[in-house]
């Protein structure tokens, strides 16, 4: 059997193989607390649902717009104007079938085979492997836990060369949690705009800030920064929608246009039905975002508080998304029961097998040293999660 070379260069997603492993252990019977996937373990909210259901009883279950339907487009403007204060028409809106299946339409439709597109490290798992799918080549910069995983002016001017397209960047951070501030973004805005790249803007997790924090979206920086910008979000974390698969991008028109002739070939509309789940989710009661919201800000102090008392973590409280990313370098080279730990990923496979608690390397995410806690869970599992941590921490020498 022949596969394409692209194909099989790729790699399947490290987070997914980390979740597959977890799967297997609790099908043997076995207590395993999963601390790695990152998705919301609240139900979808019952009013959106019923949405779902009622689209279905009026017949919504055919085709629509490859863009998506204009009632939703026109709502996701009126959505993102509300939170972020940059105003989006319908036309320079498309939904997409998730945040995903965006940001590959944004990349396709902008990068040139051999075009560079740079990507801050740690980043998320997909990124590079999109990046490749449409013949692109990524540029990673690598940051720290002393810039707060953050990168700084001087980095981003250095990645830029000729060939540059875009930039990729995740605000706030999946895996690290870390959140951009407003000057920092401008100092980024200023780059952008005298190398006249893209900014494809990931903002998937921002309506899951803490803190107070002045969360602020790169578009809202400037109407120039605006036209730059390729702005990425959707329903599926905030909402807990993940399942449903709606993502939006909004960029000027043309973009937008192109994005749509693409997606009219490559998979016609998303889910007519999920759609309209969508449009209840964005424009209906918000008391279940802010109920979940709650709910994980709680959980991050919690984990944070647990985790800083444990010796050898070093762990930042993140202030936003539903991830903490702290630093295991100290139990490097040290052992327990004949099993030596080198690196993150043998740390991750030792908490599975000794812990039971299921955790994410960084060299997943294009970072080694650290590994990704997930508090998307109960906190009854954080609590028995943080303690088999503990406990299988403090056995190694």
């Amino acid at each position: 059997m022949h596969i394409s070379a692209k194909v099989s260069a790729m790699e399947f997603s490290g987070t997914m193989q980390i979740a597959a492993k977890a799967i297997e252990l609790k099908a043997q019977g076995v207590n395993v607390i999963d601390l790695s996937v990152g998705e919301p373990d609240f139900p979808t909210p019952q009013r959106i649902k019923n949405a779902a259901i009622v689209a279905m009883e009026k017949g919504y279950t055919i085709y629509t717009l490859a863009s998506g339907i204009v009632a939703l487009r026109e709502a996701a403007g009126k959505w993102i104007k509300n939170f972020t204060g940059v105003e989006y028409a319908a036309n320079e809106i498309i939904v997409s079938n998730g945040a995903k299946h965006s940001i590959y339409n944004a990349l396709q439709t902008i990068v040139e085979k051999g075009e560079e597109v740079i990507i801050p490290a740690p980043y998320w798992v997909t990124y590079p492997a999109l990046v490749d799918l449409v013949d692109g080549v990524p540029i990673f910069i690598d940051t720290t836990r002393e810039s707060d995983f953050k990168i700084t002016p001087e980095q981003l001017k250095a990645a830029i060369t000729p060939k540059t397209r875009a930039i990729i960047l995740c605000n706030p951070s999946n895996p690290t949690g870390s959140v951009y501030s407003k000057s920092e973004l401008a100092e980024i805005g200023k780059i952008v705009l005298e190398n006249d790249i893209y900014v494809i803007s990931d903002e998937i997790y921002s309506r899951l800030v803490y803190d107070n924090f002045e969360y602020v979206s790169f578009p809202s920086l400037s109407p120039e920064l605006k036209k730059r910008t390729i702005l990425i979000d959707g329903v599926s974390k905030a909402y807990s929608m993940t399942g449903w698969r709606i993502g939006f991008t909004a960029a000027d028109k043309e973009l937008i246009s192109a994005m749509g002739k693409l997606q009219s070939h490559m998979t016609s509309n998303p889910s007519s039905i999920s759609q309209y789940a969508a449009l209840e989710a964005i424009t209906g009661p918000q008391e279940d975002v802010e109920a979940m919201h709650k709910v994980f800000s709680e959980r991050r102090q919690f984990l944070f508080k647990e985790l800083s008392e444990i010796e050898g973590l070093k762990t930042a409280n993140a202030k936003g998304a539903f991830y903490l990313f702290p630093d295991v370098k100290s139990f490097f080279g040290k052992s327990y029961n004949g099993v030596k730990i080198n690196n993150s990923f043998d740390l991750a496979m030792y908490l599975i097998s000794e812990a039971k608690v299921v955790t994410i390397p960084g060299t997943v995410f294009g970072i080694e040293g650290f590994i990704r806690i997930a508090y998307a869970t109960s906190m009854e599992n954080l609590k028995e999660g943080v303690l088999r941590i503990k406990e299988a921490l403090n056995n190694l020498k």
